[in-house]
């Protein structure tokens, strides 16, 4: 069995995972500090901004407390195992086998396991939406990328990953009361 240490102490095999072993402490710490885009970008900007952004928008659009939490973890499981950009991904299929059931193990752990084909559906197209406006505002060469207006003033600011930690925690454990 190999065995995985995660920021708040906890060990566990990430292979064989539940719910009990997801941590939102780990989370917000791991997201705030892993780069989007392969670190291909002009600056540091972390999943748990891109994260908080999709949050926002959503909650801009006026929707559920459940898409915004989604939205928020949507990329979670990238805390256990990291990411792999799109074009890469897309080849890896027992990649994302793993990604899927450490994901179940997310969703089960805050109460977001049976979402509907709509709400998947939802944060999907938000999570794609942001991501294209950081390419254009992020990515050398993408200025000209088309996009489609938001709800919201994405924060593609360069941030401390203490803050954007922090803001991941508070965010999640308000949705998390309120939903």
């Amino acid at each position: 069995m190999s065995v995985m240490n995660t920021f708040s102490g906890k060990k566990f095999d990430p292979m064989h995972m539940n719910s009990e072993d997801v941590s939102l402490e780990d989370l917000a710490h791991a997201l705030s500090l892993l780069c989007r885009g392969g670190g291909h970008l002009q600056y540091f900007y972390s999943v748990g901004q891109h994260s908080i952004n999709c949050m926002k928008e959503a909650r801009a659009r006026g929707w559920s407390k459940r898409i915004q939490l989604v939205c928020l973890l949507h990329d979670a499981s990238e805390a256990y195992i990291a990411d792999i950009i799109r074009p890469v991904k897309v080849h890896l299929s027992e990649y994302y086998k793993i990604e899927s059931k450490i994901m179940d193990c997310i969703l089960e752990k805050f109460g977001l396991d049976d979402l509907s084909e709509e709400e998947n559906s939802r944060w999907k197209q938000i999570d794609d939406e942001i991501l294209d406006h950081e390419f254009r505002e992020l990515m050398i060469g993408e200025k000209d990328r088309p996009i489609k207006p938001l709800a919201s003033v994405p924060d593609m600011t360069e941030q401390n990953w203490r803050d954007v930690a922090e803001q991941f925690k508070t965010l999640a454990e308000a949705l998390i009361r309120e939903k």
